[in-house]
């Protein structure tokens, strides 16, 4: 099967996307409609694709594709996806399409958002599907142009400097990763090679391993966000509409998390094995660090940012502790909370629309003014905190086993890690029904408009059944 299937679904978003400049000014639900049939295209195409030309009996790459890019400096395009990057990518066909419904009540300069939403689609499928590591580097950098503008047009008072403080922090990321990506490519040979299957069985020196495992690590470690270069997303969150949240939380951190298993884990092996006890040591003061903050935020967008830092703690140590156990853990950590942080930040947005608070001390008795976003938002604070039938129970429960059940340590280490990580799971429900508490109880009082105003609409409950039902 020699179709170019990847191609077209990298492609698609962003070229159809170009069109909407062409379509009428005035035409906002036309814009709207136009941007959600691209989606539900892509969606399709993509899981048409996969479901009729992926075997998921074949450990291999799959659906690979190599052109010759620029010959000058001998680059290639090469893409290709295998069992890690088929979640994913679907993950993000899946949530993109229910944000460009979340996206409804954006109005102003309507076209630019919807093509920034599409162009942020292509660059996550491209940096989830390639298997070139400047291709790689290339889709990585154009994410931060849509996300920036996203942040610095469409936020809340403060989004100047949280866009700014996002783009200081993700570019001196990618200072590192480039440095890592040159250097790999162009170690031990005039001809830079960039393929991920040649580096993967390339051999370095330790000490030279070490230096480009620490940048690669600097570099996903903003992105994912490791303890201590994280503070940008919470001010990020603080202040982005909540669809740009919900593309923040559901695939930017996993594109830091996909990065050190494709690239720390796979090409620098020795490194991985050797810094694997310090990424458990930092995911489990991660996991405490940013549940005990999450308690102090007044913020409610804030308050949930940090809940996904802490989430992203367990996917740390699933990756840290070097068993197909935990590594699966980790995985289906970062799909299980691409739909729990996307739909918290989406009824965290819609109760904003009707009441306009953000602070959590001024709200209270919301439950009764909006029973449905009240019920949605429970249910999903209970999938956060991990209770058992939840994906989050599943994830969180097969990394214990990874690291319970790994070689690689002593037991008294497991047992320890294994309890301050038990100790972090209990911190999550107080953190998170303290939240459902000061929002949706209580005897404060609105001055409701009108009882239509607070009702949730057909799009709001279809957009959180569906991310709920997964």
């Amino acid at each position: 099967n020699y179709f170019p299937w990847l191609t077209i679904i990298v492609f698609l978003p962003i070229s159809a996307g170009s069109l909407l400049f062409f379509l009428p000014h005035k035409g906002n639900k036309l814009i709207k409609w136009y941007t959600i049939c691209i989606c539900i295209f892509e969606l399709l195409l993509t899981t048409y694709a996969f479901c009729y030309h992926f075997r998921l009996d074949d450990p291999l790459i799959q659906l690979a594709e190599d052109y010759k890019w620029i010959n000058f400096f001998d680059f290639y395009w090469r893409l290709g996806i295998d069992g890690l990057s088929i979640g994913p990518i679907l993950l993000t066909g899946f949530i993109t399409t229910l944000v460009t419904l979340a996206a409804w009540p954006v109005t102003r300069d309507s076209r630019l958002f919807h093509f920034l939403m599409l162009a942020m689609y292509s660059g996550q499928i491209g940096s989830f599907s390639s298997r070139d590591l400047l291709l790689f580097f290339i889709m990585w950098e154009f994410e931060l142009i849509p996300v920036y503008l996203l942040l610095s047009m469409w936020g809340g008072k403060k989004r100047l400097y949280s866009a700014t403080k996002f783009i200081l922090y993700t570019a001196g990321g990618s200072v590192f990763l480039l440095i890592g990506v040159l250097g790999l490519g162009l170690y031990g040979s005039n001809e830079p090679t960039l393929n991920f299957e040649t580096l993967a069985n390339q051999s370095y020196p330790v000490a030279l391993e070490i230096i480009f495992y620490i940048g690669f690590l600097i570099a996903l470690a903003v992105k994912s966000p490791i303890i201590p270069l994280h503070t940008w997303l919470p001010d990020t969150h603080g202040e982005a509409h909540y669809s740009t949240c919900m593309l923040l939380a559901r695939i930017l951190l996993k594109m830091g998390a996909y990065g050190l298993v494709r690239i720390n884990m796979e090409l620098l092996p020795h490194a991985h094995s050797i810094f694997s006890p310090w990424l458990i040591i930092v995911g489990t003061m991660q996991i405490i660090y940013a549940a005990s903050t999450s308690l102090g935020q007044r913020n409610l967008k804030k308050r949930i940012a940090y809940s996904s830092v802490s989430h992203m703690g367990f996917i740390i140590i699933g990756i840290g502790s070097i068993t197909d156990t935990g590594l699966n853990g980790a995985i289906l950590q970062i799909i299980s909370h691409g739909f729990i942080g996307a739909a918290l930040f989406f009824l965290a947005g819609t109760s904003y629309d009707r009441m306009r608070l953000v602070y959590l001390d001024e709200m209270g008795g919301m439950a009764v003014s909006i029973p449905k976003i009240f019920t949605m938002f429970s249910i999903l604070s209970m999938a956060s905190l991990a209770l058992p039938g939840m994906s989050g129970f599943v994830a969180e429960l097969i990394v214990f086993f990874g690291i319970i059940t790994s070689q690689k340590y002593f037991l008294k280490p497991k047992i320890l890690i294994t309890f301050v990580m038990a100790i972090g799971m209990i911190l999550t429900p107080i953190y998170s029904l303290s939240m459902s508490r000061q929002m949706f109880y209580g005897y404060k009082l609105f001055n409701a408009p009108s009882s239509y105003f607070f009702y949730s609409g057909p799009r709001e409950l279809f957009v959180s059944i569906s991310i709920f039902l997964p």
